[in-house]
């Protein structure tokens, strides 16, 4: 255990005493100022933005007893909730990431059917098609060169997002380019309401024409089963897609081109891969926490006073679970910041824990134990194209990431 004990920062300190929120990380590792406040304070005051402050919980214990514990509210509407910005708009109905029980869980358990393990499960050889059609794409013309990003790693998930929900493909840039306001953490109030409402608003219509003619697709199931039957209102379903829309491409799009990263720069450990393809879904539960790509960390406001870790956190104090930091605790993980694919990393963070564990993971994990393993299959001589792709990461983004991934084979 840490032999040094935490220390409480006094809740009236001012902004001015306090650290802002660590979050200029390199391409695969967290702010490197986690190390030291997880070992010296491991619950400690930062400065967000303006005159707002919260609790920075940075080891993997606190994490999961703040996730867990129905005293830390996510709702964002509640008064000194500790948002990314501070000119986010209200939330929208359906958006159940920011609202408490019952409401989160009547809304969550409209769409708990159409991702549980056995539905994904059905939805593999559907996935390893799509995976070998982009493939066949890519390289149709032969060895050569081409953005990762823009040729896998973002229509992959998309694709699938997109069948799964009864969203038409053909639509993707229209979302794509909205979805980039939801996670960019620069936006404006009226920028984030603006490409908010452009999805919505087209959602909105979708819903309707499901309405009148269903098929085998979440939105017809949620327009016919839930809105049809008064169980859920015609805003709640529409706020669900969209949040499901945008999460369920956004994030697995920058899980692969960083995967892929990490895999190339420990050669080894690919090569043991190659040889004992066994070894893919432990490796890629290893991926998920060694890169953690929700990085801006899970927001919470305590609604009572809340002994965590030895700190008292009083009732109206905003808290920020850094999932990164509490992913790299050497007390849960040992050699943390070494990327280690044979590792048992199943105690990782990645999607969450408690209510709030993202409902979407086994999609994710699907998705990348299929893609990573055929890329490598397909492409044995892949390599970066690039010796610095640190200047394709994306910066003031929620979901860290990069823009493009050049690469050859």
């Amino acid at each position: 255990m840490n032999d040094v004990p935490p220390t409480p920062v006094p809740s009236t300190a001012t902004p001015s005493h306090i650290p802002p929120l660590p979050q200029v990380r390199t391409l695969l590792d967290p702010p490197p100022e986690f190390t030291a406040r997880r070992g010296r304070r491991p619950i400690s005051r930062v400065a967000l933005w303006g005159e707002t402050t919260a609790w920075l919980i940075t080891r993997h214990d606190e994490a999961k007893a703040v996730l867990a514990d129905a005293r830390f509210s996510a709702n964002v509407s509640k008064p000194g909730f500790p948002g990314m910005t501070p000119s986010a708009p209200p939330r929208s109905p359906g958006h159940i990431q920011f609202m408490d029980p019952p409401e989160h869980g009547r809304l969550r358990r409209m769409v708990l059917p159409d991702f549980t393990f056995r539905r994904i499960e059905q939805l593999r050889p559907a996935i390893r098609q799509t995976c070998e059609r982009l493939i066949d794409e890519l390289t149709a013309a032969g060895p050569g060169t081409a953005d990762l990003v823009e040729t896998f790693a973002l229509p992959l998930p998309t694709l699938v997002i997109c069948e799964l929900l009864g969203v038409p493909y053909e639509r993707r840039a229209f979302f794509q380019e909205h979805s980039q306001a939801f996670f960019n953490t620069s936006s404006t109030r009226e920028q984030m309401f603006a490409a908010r409402l452009a999805i919505q608003g087209y959602l909105s219509e979708l819903l309707a024409a499901k309405s009148a003619e269903p098929a085998d697709d979440l939105l017809s199931r949620l327009a016919v089963d839930r809105v049809a039957t008064g169980e859920a209102g015609a805003e709640e379903a529409v706020g669900l897609a969209s949040l499901l829309l945008v999460a369920g491409h956004e994030t697995t799009a920058h899980m692969f081109p960083l995967g892929v990263v990490a895999l190339l720069r420990h050669p080894e450990q690919l090569d043991k891969l190659r040889a004992d393809p066994d070894g893919w879904p432990e490796a890629i539960e290893e991926l998920l926490r060694y890169l953690t790509i929700a990085h801006t960390g899970m927001r919470r406001i305590a609604t009572h006073d809340v002994e965590v870790g030895g700190v008292l956190i009083r009732a109206g104090e905003g808290v920020v679970v850094a999932l990164d930091a509490a992913n790299r605790d050497p007390e849960v993980f040992a050699d943390p910041d070494t990327l280690d694919l044979s590792r048992n990393a199943r105690a990782h963070l990645a999607f969450g824990y408690g209510l709030h564990q993202c409902v979407g993971q086994s999609l994710a994990r699907a998705e990348l134990q299929i893609g990573l393993p055929l890329l490598f299959e397909r492409l044995p001589e892949l390599r970066l194209a690039t010796d610095d792709p640190e200047q394709y990461m994306l910066r003031g983004r929620a979901v860290h990431g990069v823009s493009r991934l050049p690469v050859a084979w």
